[in-house]
C-alpha cells in the first residue's frame, strides 16, 4: 500500500503534514474509469479554496469530498482518515455542477 507525504512546491514544507495512502488494485480501476491516479489526486490538497464536505453515502466509515483544482483542472475527490493518514477512496474530473460550486466561491 502506497503512502507519500505532500510537499508544497513552493515552501517545500509537509502539506499539515498529511501522509497519504490507497488501495493500488482501487487506483487502477480509477484510472482506467476516470483517466486519474491517486498521487494526483493527492495535490488537490495543496488547493487554498478547495471545499470540504462530509460524504453521507458511505455507511460503514466517515468519509469526506473535497472539490479543488490541480493543474488547472478541478477535481472531486473522495476520501476518508485511517491511522491519521488520508486514504483516497475515489477521484474524478468534478462534473459541471461541482466545478459551478467551486468557481462561484471565488
Amino acid at each position: 500500500m502506497p503512502f507519500i507525504i505532500l510537499l508544497d512546491k513552493t515552501t517545500d514544507c509537509q502539506h499539515n503534514c498529511s501522509m497519504f495512502e490507497w488501495d493500488l488494485a482501487k487506483e487502477q480501476q480509477n484510472i482506467a474509469k476516470h483517466r486519474l491516479d491517486f498521487r494526483t489526486a493527492s495535490r488537490v490538497f495543496l488547493d487554498p479554496l478547495l471545499i470540504e464536505f462530509e460524504d453521507d453515502r458511505h455507511e460503514d466509515e466517515i468519509c469526506w469530498n473535497v472539490i479543488g483544482v490541480v493543474d488547472g483542472r478541478v477535481l472531486f475527490v473522495t476520501y476518508t482518515e485511517r491511522n491519521g493518514r488520508i486514504r483516497i477512496i475515489s477521484a474524478r474530473g468534478a462534473e459541471p455542477h461541482e466545478r459551478r460550486k467551486y468557481h462561484n466561491l471565488l
